[in-house]
C-alpha cells in the first residue's frame, strides 16, 4: 500500500494541474458521432480521494466524459466529498443517481470508479443494486492486508496529519464549485471500511487473495481493472508522486489487491494518476490510451445489454 504523502501528493497533482487550465480549452462538443459506446443504461463516472467532478472544466476523468458521449453514451459525472468515507461518499452518490433517475427516467445506472471511487460505487451497489446495472473499478481497493497496512501506516498519518487533510479537501471543493460537500478525515478508515464492505458487500470480492470474483451477481456485473506502472514519463509530474513498494501497483493501489469480479488486466503500463488520463494525457512510451479503455468497456457493456 502506498504511503499517505504518496495518495494525497498523487491527488494534488491532477488539481494543480488542472487550475490553471480555462474553459474554453477544456470543453468540447458532444455531438454523438458514433454509436460504439451506447450502452442501454447510462453511465456514471465516480472520481476518488481528493478527487473531483471538474475544476474549471478540467474533468478528474481527463476527456473521457466528451469521448463517451461522442461515441454514444449518455454520462453522468457524480461529485462526492473530496476526504470522507466511502459509504457517506455512497450516499451523496446515492442521491445523485436517484435525482438523475427521476428527473431523466433512468432505471438503471453503469457505475465506473477509480481509485476511493471504487468501493463508493461497491457501496451503493449493496444498498441500492435495484439502480445498479454494472459495476467498474479502475484502481480501486478492495482488499488490504495487514502487512499492507502495517507497510503504510496510512491510517496513523491521517489522523496525525487530519486538519491539513480537511482543508485540502476543503479547498478542492471550493474549486471545483462542491464547497458544500462534507469533509471528515476522522472517517478515513480504509482497511476497516474494506474489511466491512467484504462481509456486507460480498459481490465480486474474489475468494483468495489476487484471484478473481463473480462476473455476474444479482444480476449486477463487475469488473476491474489497475495498472503497475510508477515512474511511467521523466516529463509527468504525477510520478513525483507515486511510490514503488513490494507488490506491484499502480504507485498508490496494489494491483492485486485492486481484483473485483472479472479483472480485464491487471499490470497496464499506467500510474495512478494515468489512469484516469491525467495529467492532460501525458503516458509513458507506448502505453495504451486511457480514454480508449473506457470507451471499451463502455462497449462491452453495450454488447452485454448494458
Amino acid at each position: 500500500m502506498p504511503t499517505f504523502r504518496s495518495l494525497l501528493a498523487a491527488a494534488a497533482v491532477a488539481c494543480t494541474a488542472a487550475l490553471p487550465a480555462t474553459q474554453a480549452l477544456a470543453q468540447s462538443t458532444t455531438t454523438t458521432s458514433s454509436t460504439y459506446a451506447a450502452t442501454k443504461y447510462p453511465i456514471v463516472l465516480v472520481h476518488g480521494f481528493m478527487g473531483f467532478k471538474d475544476i474549471f472544466g478540467v474533468d478528474y476523468f481527463y476527456k473521457v466524459p466528451d469521448s463517451l458521449r461522442k461515441s454514444g453514451a449518455k454520462v453522468y459525472v457524480a461529485a462526492v466529498s473530496e476526504v470522507n468515507s466511502s459509504s457517506v461518499r455512497g450516499e451523496q452518490l446515492l442521491k445523485q443517481m436517484r435525482e438523475w433517475a427521476a428527473k431523466d427516467g433512468v432505471k438503471k445506472f453503469n457505475l465506473i470508479g477509480h481509485s476511493q471511487g471504487s468501493p463508493t460505487i461497491r457501496y451503493v451497489a449493496g444498498v441500492a443494486p435495484e439502480l445498479v446495472s454494472s459495476v467498474t473499478t479502475m484502481a480501486g481497493p478492495v482488499v488490504i492486508t495487514d502487512a499492507q497496512a502495517a507497510d503504510s501506516n496510512i491510517e496513523k498519518l491521517i489522523t496525525n496529519y487530519a486538519g491539513l487533510v480537511q482543508f485540502a479537501g476543503s479547498f478542492v471543493a471550493f474549486v471545483s464549485g462542491q464547497w458544500q460537500l462534507p469533509q471528515d478525515a476522522s472517517a478515513l478508515k480504509m482497511k476497516a471500511e474494506l474489511d466491512d464492505f467484504a462481509t456486507r458487500f460480498p459481490a465480486g470480492v474474489p475468494a483468495t487473495y489476487c484471484g478473481e470474483g463473480a462476473p455476474l451477481v444479482g444480476g449486477i456485473y463487475y469488473f476491474s481493472a489497475s495498472g503497475t506502472g510508477v515512474k511511467t514519463n521523466a516529463w509527468d509530474i504525477s510520478d513525483l508522486a507515486m511510490q514503488q513498494v513490494s507488490e506491484p501497483s499502480d504507485g498508490a493501489v496494489i494491483a492485486c489487491g485492486a481484483h473485483l469480479g472479472k479483472v480485464i488486466r491487471d499490470d497496464y503500463p499506467w500510474n495512478h494518476i494515468d489512469e484516469m488520463n491525467h495529467v492532460f494525457g501525458l503516458l509513458g512510451k507506448g502505453a495504451p490510451d486511457p480514454v480508449q479503455w473506457y470507451l471499451s468497456q463502455a462497449n462491452r457493456l453495450k454488447n452485454l445489454g448494458r
